[in-house]
């Protein structure tokens, strides 16, 4: 009977042994699906290395995985750092964790069409989501080509890449499509016109004549007959100040231009950049740094609203009264970012912009609403803001960048005809 009993315990102690095993399954089946689940946030853009996926599966052993919400702000906890990133961290996990209506239509956009490009109504973020979705493919898994079906072929169907990227709204690009979009970015310039000085400057053909430089030269050689040295009025790049809107609606468009402004600060001198949501910040420095990635994680550090609310009037109060005279001298050009959402409605916007407007020579308003052709200006903001701008021009891919160069030229060409 003893060693009956004795055997009954060991087969008790052999099934408790054996117990944690199907949960020891499970918990690795978890951490195979967390670290998949952060390769697909990092491919839709979010900074998730190893160490953030190993913190990751740790806090969930503390959190439990009983609750959905408890699993879905424990993985927000260690896999978000910044405001931005919730959106597509959102989608990504109702996506990945089997959201039926979700998951439909990320697998909607991932059909392919003949002419590309998303469907439309579709939001943009789902594209990188998507993309980190689907495997990645090798050399291996690519068709060969087989005859009859060659360059010839698919020559009906060809198209320009980096024409299709150029039309492009940033809203709507991948990861991929969006380094791209950067990297022609930095090759624009945006040729401000420039304009006459009250200095001159030594010139042989000039209309006037430089009587101190005559003298001088006059006394130097000794004769009786005086030389003539003429001089001709002087033009340089007038400043540039850009004010760019960081709120939540404007978030991907403003990181687009910021990387364009990089690339203008690094091009001339005298471009001074602030960035404001519910406050004004001075950003000029920050893009001063020659690498555009350390240049956005230094705005990054130093802006604190980022992705917030707006409050535009607030903001350009605080310009005209503690900037406006440090850089709007000598007849400079601002650029105003933003799609005109105030969240204070319009209070006092209409006469900041008007004062705005007479302290510069020429403001320009970049709004990427315009992008839609049935746009109307209802909102109490944009009725503010549009009687005094000189010009309002849409601003939401590579292409409308590049015709804000072409409208800058060709105001540079009308003054100097002018003149």
């Amino acid at each position: 009977m003893s060693r009956r009993a004795g055997n009954g315990r060991g087969a008790r102690t052999t099934g408790a042994a054996a117990a944690p095993e199907p949960r020891a399954q499970h918990r690795g089946h978890i951490a195979e699906n967390v670290v998949h689940f952060a390769r697909t946030l990092r491919a839709a853009g979010l900074p998730i290395g190893p160490g953030r996926v190993i913190d990751a599966i740790r806090a969930l052993e503390v959190a439990g995985i009983a609750r959905r919400d408890d699993f879905y702000w424990t993985l927000a906890s260690v896999f978000l750092d910044r405001r931005e990133q919730f959106q597509v961290y959102d989608q990504a996990f109702r996506i990945f964790w089997k959201d039926p209506q979700l998951l439909e239509r990320a697998m909607a956009m991932a059909v392919p069409a003949v002419f590309g490009g998303a469907k439309e109504g579709v939001a943009g973020p789902f594209n990188n989501i998507v993309e980190g979705l689907q495997p990645a493919q090798t050399a291996d898994e690519h068709p060969r080509d087989t005859p009859g079906e060659g360059p010839e072929a698919g020559a009906a169907l060809s198209f320009s890449a980096s024409e299709v990227l150029r039309h492009a709204d940033f809203d709507t690009m991948t990861a991929d499509e969006l380094a791209q979009a950067k990297a022609m970015i930095a090759k624009l310039r945006l040729p401000v016109p420039e304009v006459r000085t009250r200095r001159f400057r030594p010139d042989a053909e000039g209309a006037r004549v430089d009587l101190r430089a005559s003298l001088r030269a006059c006394l130097r050689i000794g004769n009786e007959v005086i030389p003539l040295r003429r001089r001709s009025v002087r033009y340089r790049h007038p400043p540039l100040v850009v004010l760019c809107d960081i709120s939540g609606s404007m978030s991907r468009y403003s990181r687009m231009f910021l990387h364009f402004l990089h690339a203008l600060t690094s091009d001339r001198d005298r471009v001074h950049a602030f960035v404001f949501g519910t406050r004004l910040t001075n950003v000029t420095r920050c893009l001063r740094q020659r690498d555009a990635d350390a240049a956005m994680a230094e705005i990054a550090r130093t802006v604190a609203d980022w992705s917030g609310g707006t409050r535009i009037g607030t903001c350009l109060h605080e310009f005209n009264l503690g900037w406006s005279r440090r850089v709007l001298g000598q007849s400079a050009a601002v650029l105003l970012i933003s799609d005109g959402l105030d969240r204070d409605a319009g209070a006092g916007l209409s006469r900041e912009m008007e004062r705005l407007h007479k302290s510069c020579r020429m403001l320009l308003w970049l709004n990427p609403l315009l992008r839609y052709e049935g746009f109307e200006p209802r909102p109490a903001g944009i009725r503010a803001m549009l009687p005094h701008v000189d010009a309002l021009l849409p601003v939401h891919n590579v292409a409308s960048l590049v015709d804000l160069a072409r409208v800058l030229s060709a105001q540079a060409v009308s003054e100097r005809r002018a003149a």
